[in-house]
């Protein structure tokens, strides 16, 4: 996940607030007119919570916390793929009975792409001391599970992939409208004088990057060509 990194949202089943959080913040407060003295830091129904930066006070932060929302993949680098923040809240029961799972889980990384799962009750997770001699056990824990979809991401792939043999004198192109049709509003022509301008493939407004008018409208392609022949 990349720069501004993930916004991870829910929806509280009931009344619930948020005293307090470290390694993360809600992007709204809402409305907390109706408490008088301490404030809670978040009274939306839906919560919205965002990593935060690198480089804040020691008593915000929170174990594998304040990266930004940026987290490398599992496979490169183990400890910066976990994020983790603590939540403090309130109104939401006392036991596992009153305490109701919250819904609607949405994960954003930074961009659409992923679909979030209804929370699952799972067995409650233990805590050891400090000394490691005693084990001390949460009230509840749930899981929610979130897969990522490139088509849900965009409706376009961003490149193109193809394949010839040895026996093709030409490489093979990648088909029409592979990475979407030509429109003159989202690319510039070839002969156009914008491509001699500094940062012209600087991403818009909409963060799409300008590119080049071509009939398959991919801004990258991968060709694989075998070059030789070695079966007898």
């Amino acid at each position: 996940i990349m720069s501004p990194g993930w916004t991870v949202g829910w929806t509280w089943a009931k009344k619930e607030v948020i005293w307090s959080m470290v390694g993360a913040q809600t992007t709204e407060q809402g409305d907390c007119s109706k408490f008088k003295g301490n404030i809670p830091h978040c009274c939306n129904k839906k919560a919205t919570v965002v990593d935060l930066l690198p480089g804040v006070p020691y008593n915000q932060q929170f174990a594998n916390c304040c990266k930004g929302g940026v987290l490398a993949a599992w496979g490169q680098d183990p400890q910066a793929s976990v994020s983790a923040f603590q939540v403090s809240v309130g109104l939401a029961g006392t036991n596992n009975k009153t305490v109701k799972l919250p819904s609607n889980f949405t994960l954003l990384g930074p961009g659409p792409g992923y679909t979030c799962g209804p929370a699952k009750t799972v067995p409650p997770t233990n805590f050891l001391s400090p000394d490691r001699r005693r084990k001390t056990q949460a009230l509840m824990t749930w899981n929610v599970t979130c897969t990522y979809s490139q088509f849900l991401a965009r409706k376009h792939p961003s490149c193109c992939v193809s394949f010839s043999s040895f026996y093709n004198e030409t490489i093979t192109p990648c088909p029409s409208c592979a990475c979407g049709c030509e429109n003159k509003n989202k690319c510039v022509n070839g002969d156009s004088k914008l491509l001699s301008v500094v940062g012209v493939n600087t991403p818009r407004k909409d963060n799409a990057p300008l590119v080049q008018c071509t009939h398959h409208m991919c801004p990258v392609r991968v060709h694989w060509h075998v070059k030789t022949n070695y079966r007898d």
